[in-house]
């Protein structure tokens, strides 16, 4: 994936006009792949395309519950083809309008125009992937039996993606949407390949100082596009006509709203780092430090010495006050 240029006007059927066109292209035979999903008649022949096939279900000895299996066969060729397709349609989605828009030349792009009320199909579908995404990520909770301490993190994390995705959706803000969740999910992958080679072997964790660092680069990008876009670009085309209908929501109580959910959530991100990378070090610390030889040392038992107050004139006195009895010498 790379930049590329774009001729205006490429003849029709060239090299060129293929390559601008191919997107556009592939995203049409996809769609006609899924309305085929609404007519009987072709919904059998297509479902071999979206769905997982060659099902094979055993069933436990005591018939109460069935286990599914899948074998593998020439209609998975349909299969991949079919996703293949959805591929090249998020891949020219983030070529054309993350690599090309050459927003870091010309930012002005993120609000220019505004409102963004009309969207591609490639843009529509990307959205709609990923909103369907983490919308069944909830039911996944339940379904995959997430320990109920777990739970909350988990919810408080899909949310977070939801609302976030959902707003540049409704709000017209695709085009920031788009940049900020590229070096996102770019952080993101690395960060799971990073746990994947700690798995297979814990002396690899190189990745994570790479994750560590483009972190905190990811949340400085976000913050300083966050702020460009609606603290300086769309204050300066501000409409104060605010219409649902028309699609504009450039006033200054949204704007405010989605900058402060943004600068709070790279916030709570942060924070939660700053926490994982300092329990990371005290444990480090800890398992630095050698540990002592614990040696129990017995005490050599010491003669008690009789009270000074006992002896009077050199003679010892008993307790009750008479003398201990004196031995007689013998007479040589």
């Amino acid at each position: 994936m790379g930049l590329r240029r774009k001729n205006k006007s490429p003849a029709v059927l060239s090299h060129e006009f293929v390559i601008q066109n191919h997107a556009d292209a592939v995203s049409c035979l996809a769609m006609g792949l899924l309305l085929g999903l609404m007519f009987e008649v072709t919904a059998k022949y297509v479902i071999i395309f979206i769905t997982v096939q060659y099902n094979v279900t055993y069933a436990t000895n005591d018939k109460s519950e069935h286990i599914h299996f899948y074998d593998y066969g020439p209609k998975d060729i349909a299969t991949v083809v079919f996703y293949m397709l959805i591929a090249i349609i998020l891949h020219a989605v983030i070529q054309e309008y993350v690599l090309d828009e050459e927003f870091m030349m010309n930012p002005t792009s993120l609000w220019k125009n505004y409102p963004h009320s009309r969207m591609r199909f490639q843009v529509k579908f990307f959205y709609i992937c990923q909103i369907a995404y983490w919308l069944h990520a909830l039911p996944e909770l339940y379904f995959q039996k997430i320990r109920k301490e777990d739970v909350p993190r988990q919810l408080c994390y899909i949310c977070l993606y939801i609302a976030h995705i959902s707003g540049a959706y409704i709000l017209n803000l695709q085009h920031l949407g788009l940049i900020l969740m590229v070096p996102h999910y770019l952080v993101e992958l690395i960060f799971h390949a990073s746990r994947l080679f700690y798995f297979s072997d814990e002396n690899k964790q190189k990745g994570f100082t790479i994750w560590a660092l483009l972190f905190v680069m990811a949340r400085l990008l976000t913050l300083t596009l966050s702020v460009l876009t609606f603290g300086f670009g769309l204050a300066r085309v501000e409409n104060p006509d605010f219409s649902i209908a028309a699609g504009n929501f450039n006033v200054l109580t949204v704007r405010i709203s989605c900058l402060t959910a943004i600068c709070l959530t790279q916030a709570w991100m942060m924070w939660k780092f700053i926490n994982f990378q300092l329990k990371k070090w005290r444990e480090h610390i800890q398992n630095q430090i050698p540990k002592k030889k614990i040696t129990n040392t017995k005490s050599k038992p010491t003669k008690r010495e009789p009270n000074r107050a006992n002896f009077v004139n050199g003679a010892a006195k008993l307790e009750d006050g008479t003398s201990p009895r004196i031995r007689k010498s013998k007479p040589v």
